[in-house]
């Protein structure tokens, strides 16, 4: 634009070229100022938002780190836990092995005491011991009024209460036989009658059977050393000799022979079992040694349980125990002697493989490297779900549809753990003790995934472990067996308590019952022996001897 028209604007002039692009770029400029001031103002509000959403997240974090850190502190107190040397000693209460829920390896151990909303215990049923009452009154002195002295009336009603007592005391029969003289002169007749004698269990006897019962059940079923069990007596101002006390037990152990036979013939031809072994020290001579290893063994049924007691850990025992002609399940954990004989009985015996020995190969590369921890318990929840939806599929066994649900989830979990198992086996840099593991879990896949098809089939063989515990404490309390008979006595009283306590029959009393019928019948082995077999009791004898039992004693020798 020229002088001249800015001095003159009203004078009409002709705007040269280069004055109009000048003008048509000021206007662009101008525009463009405005729209990025637009913009400016819209980062400016964006930039607010985000430093705001900044600080948000930035607040989050740090409670996040917190419960980071608090995890991280859970987790090493789980791992301890879960790889202390305890860990295994855990006792199961159901088929497929009782382990926790998968969900309580997150979970914090419970604090102790009793918790808000739980339920009390149960007040215990005592109502089947005998009564014996008592009436407590006040003195007369203490019943008349203190102001006036006239004494206060009795009423109808009373405050009860109960307290339960056991009362063991040591005392002798005194057995009066009454003689009789006959008052005819018939020939050939005796003319004196006596009462006949009480029947003992040990001719010439000074000790009657409640002594023997009570030695047997401290020794078998306490698993209390023979010598404590008579010093307890004593207390009760009972001195027994303790030679006199072996000699005893000694003539009694072949009278329990023909239960313990009936136990190991109903064991062997069951079709569902367990077996376990344990050492078993035996203080004979034996080839130039005394304290031979021998072993007990212990093969567990629905029904019975038998112990054997041998001096060999091959598998002729359970092969002999066993006969040719049974068929069915065994659970067992990955022993040798228990594939040969499933070898030897190539089809009739098939061996499922234990779940809980798996559990602790994972739990030995755990222990032993460190840096393995994480690795290892990956894999025991995995071992854990199985048990958890095992669990959940037997607990709707009758209702189809959902066992059906269940049982699938089920498989889909063994499907999974197999391909797992696998590719993680075909990893070049998998650890040698990670690969072992995997390797034999594997190798038994077939055993182990038995009870997939089979419901009743356990999980694992910890019942039989279980089985073998009470005598493994009497090992550590009485060291064995100090002779062959005593093996003898110790197998068959160990099945006996056993079995009996499968059928729910009290031991005391079913003992006090069959040792009465071997004395009635002279200190032999009742002829009857059969009715005496817990899956043989009749109806009466089943609610008498059934713990807790009834009031009424058992007298019944006929």
């Amino acid at each position: 634009m020229n002088a001249t028209l800015l001095e003159n604007p009203d004078r009409t002039v002709c705007p040269s070229r280069r004055e109009v692009e000048l003008t048509a770029l000021v206007e662009k400029l101008l525009g463009e100022v405005s729209q990025l001031r637009g913009e400016v103002a819209e980062l400016r509000q964006q930039a607010g938002y985000w430093k705001g959403m900044f600080e948000q997240a930035k607040r989050k974090n740090e409670k996040l780190e917190k419960e980071i850190d608090s995890l991280r502190a859970e987790n090493r107190q789980l791992k301890d836990r879960l790889f202390a040397a305890k860990s295994e000693k855990k006792p199961s209460k159901d088929r497929s092995n009782g382990l926790d829920d998968p969900k309580a390896v997150n979970t914090p151990r419970r604090p102790r005491g009793h918790q808000p909303d739980a339920p009390g215990p149960q007040r215990r049923d005592h109502s089947h011991l005998p009564v014996l009452k008592e009436e407590v009154e006040l003195p007369s002195d203490e019943t008349a009024c203190p102001k006036c002295g006239k004494p206060a009336a009795e009423m109808s009603q009373t405050e009860d209460s109960e307290v339960i007592e056991v009362e063991v005391h040591a005392h002798r029969r005194w057995i009066r036989r009454k003689r009789y003289r006959r008052t005819c002169d018939c020939p050939n007749v005796s003319q004196t009658l006596i009462a006949p004698a009480p029947a003992k269990l040990i001719p010439k006897g000074r000790y009657g059977i409640s002594v023997w019962v009570h030695l047997l059940l401290a020794k078998f079923a306490s698993h209390r050393a023979l010598g404590n069990a008579i010093e307890a007596l004593s207390h009760y101002d009972l001195d027994l000799p303790q030679g006199t006390i072996t000699d005893g037990l000694k003539r009694i152990s072949p009278l329990l022979e023909p239960v313990y036979e009936a136990i190991l013939a109903r064991n062997a031809e069951s079709f569902y079992r367990q077996a376990d072994e344990t050492r078993w020290p035996v203080f004979v001579e034996q080839e130039g040694k005394t304290g031979s290893r021998w072993w007990l063994w212990a093969f567990l049924s629905e029904d019975t349980t038998g112990f054997r007691i041998e001096p060999t850990r091959s598998h002729d025992v359970p092969q002999g125990h066993y006969v040719d002609k049974a068929q069915g399940i065994l659970v067992v954990d990955r022993y040798s002697a228990y594939k040969a004989m499933a070898q030897v009985k190539s089809g009739v015996v098939k061996l499922a493989f234990c779940w809980a020995h798996v559990r602790r190969d994972f739990i030995g590369v755990g222990k032993g490297w460190p840096e393995l921890v994480d690795w290892a318990i990956v894999w025991l929840h995995r071992i854990r779900q199985l048990y958890h939806l095992n669990r959940q599929r037997l607990s709707c066994e009758g209702r189809a549809s959902e066992f059906a649900r269940r049982n699938a989830a089920l498989r889909e979990a063994i499907d999974a753990m197999h391909r797992q198992a696998t590719d993680e086996l075909a990893q070049p840099k998998l650890r040698e003790p990670c690969r072992k593991a995997l390797a034999s879990l594997l190798d038994h896949w077939a055993g182990l995934t038995l009870f997939v098809d089979d419901p009743k089939i356990p999980m694992d063989n910890n019942a039989s472990e279980r089985t073998v515990r009470g005598p493994a404490m009497g090992r550590k309390n009485y060291y064995g067996s100090g002779s062959l008979w005593s093996v003898c006595l110790t197998a068959a009283m160990f099945s006996i308590v056993a079995t009996l306590k499968q059928w729910n029959v009290n031991p005391r009393r079913w003992l006090s019952w069959y040792l009465e019928s071997c004395a009635a019948a002279g200190s032999r082995v009742p002829e009857d022996v059969e009715r005496f077999l817990p899956w043989n009791l009749t109806a009466k004898h089943r609610v008498e001897l059934t713990s807790p039992a009834a009031t009424v004693p058992i007298n019944d020798t006929s």
